[in-house]
């Protein structure tokens, strides 16, 4: 029988018991609308402020600073089109290598007429602080620089590239979705006016997510109702789920600093046993300043999508790249920005670990990995 190893965190994670405990008697006794102002509402109220004061302690910012979405994807609509809602046209600067939820907002704003630019990345993935410097224009209204890239796992300079903005006077929205409770973030040493960030990434469930605002920071609402949020962002919150998010907050607030530990030296040790045994195999990201739990290597001429369907046969879950994009059989935009040749980019397998991966798990994906390479290989040969 197949031993089961789930090396897919970066798409989802399972939810904490402790985080599902939490959510429970939200589907029950403590059913209200939150807006409703007899005991019932002022009940469930009390859960949503609780949440978002723990999510407020674990980001270290004000309490009436976060406003609770419904998805890493929302939070950064509702960032980048809110900063361009308010200001009705400008200059937006992102990169090549940015979630959809950025790149398909900025695409969607290019077409109503504003002008986006599109940094490039190095072999790294990483963006250079010098071109969004020059990038930078007397009417750019917003960067949107994500903290850690879903694929790749490559940490941005996050402490550089806020130093630039804040000194142009441009406010920064960083999609946080990858990093949010597996690094730390300081949005103050960062230049951070706005960072979204997501509940089923970091043990809670799916469905919820948030947008740290920072005060003063000038945007306009861009879904539409009643008064909820602060008017940030209308509609009857997801309490229960929202529960869930601010306990799993509260967890990664004690958990975080061990599990970077371990996760990192996890990841390495799953490198080096394929790297030692398998030819023609190749890191992508930085080497070392990259997610603690992300691991993502290219087989030479093997198709990603053979490997992830043969790893499945043996019960292991791993990803041919972000879970928004796998099914897609062409390259990764995100290995062909940063230069990776196309025999490379073909077979690109992303391996992220999370809180129940073990040794044994890492020694049993390393020895299933080998045997089917070699076979693919020899069976199957691609031409790029």
């Amino acid at each position: 029988m197949n031993r089961l190893v789930y090396l897919d965190h970066n798409a989802s994670t399972p939810v904490h018991p402790e985080v599902l405990q939490a959510m429970l008697p939200y589907f029950g006794e403590r059913f209200g609308n939150p807006s409703s102002v007899h005991g019932f509402g002022r009940d469930a109220r009390e859960g949503l402020e609780t949440a978002r004061e723990q999510v407020a302690t674990f980001l270290n910012v004000f309490k009436d600073e976060i406003v609770f979405t419904s998805g890493g994807t929302e939070s950064d609509n509702l960032g980048i089109k809110g900063i361009a809602a308010a200001k009705r046209g400008g200059h937006i600067v992102t990169s090549q290598i940015e979630h959809h939820a950025v790149l398909r907002t900025c695409e969607t704003l290019e077409s109503q007429g504003f002008a986006v630019t599109y940094l490039p990345v190095d072999e790294y993935g990483m963006v250079r602080p010098e071109d969004l410097e020059k990038a930078i224009r007397p009417d750019t209204i917003v960067v949107s620089l994500m903290h850690a890239n879903s694929e790749v796992g490559t940490l941005q300079p996050m402490t550089e590239i806020g130093r630039i903005t804040r000194e142009r006077g441009v406010p920064l929205h960083v999609d946080a979705v990858q990093t949010f409770g597996k690094v730390p973030i300081d949005v103050d040493a960062f230049g951070i006016d706005l960072l979204s960030f997501s509940g089923h990434k970091i043990y809670g469930p799916k469905g919820v997510a948030g947008l740290y605002i920072r005060k003063g920071t000038k945007m306009a609402a861009v879904q539409h109702g009643g008064d909820h949020e602060r008017r940030r962002r209308a509609g009857t919150e997801n309490v229960a789920g929202l529960v869930g998010l601010g306990k799993a907050a509260e967890i990664r607030g004690r958990e975080m600093a061990g599990e970077t530990v371990r996760l990192s030296s996890l990841r390495d040790r799953l490198w080096e046993g394929i790297r030692s045994r398998v030819e023609d195999v190749r890191l992508n990201g930085h080497p070392t300043l990259r997610l603690p739990g992300t691991c993502n290597m290219c087989f030479r001429n093997v198709e990603s999508e053979s490997i992830v369907l043969g790893l499945d046969l043996k019960g292991i879950g791993v990803s041919a790249g972000s879970a928004c994009t796998s099914g897609n059989v062409e390259p990764s935009y995100v290995l062909v920005a940063m230069g990776v040749p196309v025999e490379w980019s073909i077979g690109a397998v992303r391996h992220s670990l999370g809180r129940s991966t073990t040794a044994e798990d890492i020694d049993y994906v390393v020895e299933s990995t080998v045997p089917l390479v070699a076979k693919l290989r020899s069976a199957m040969p691609v031409r790029a």
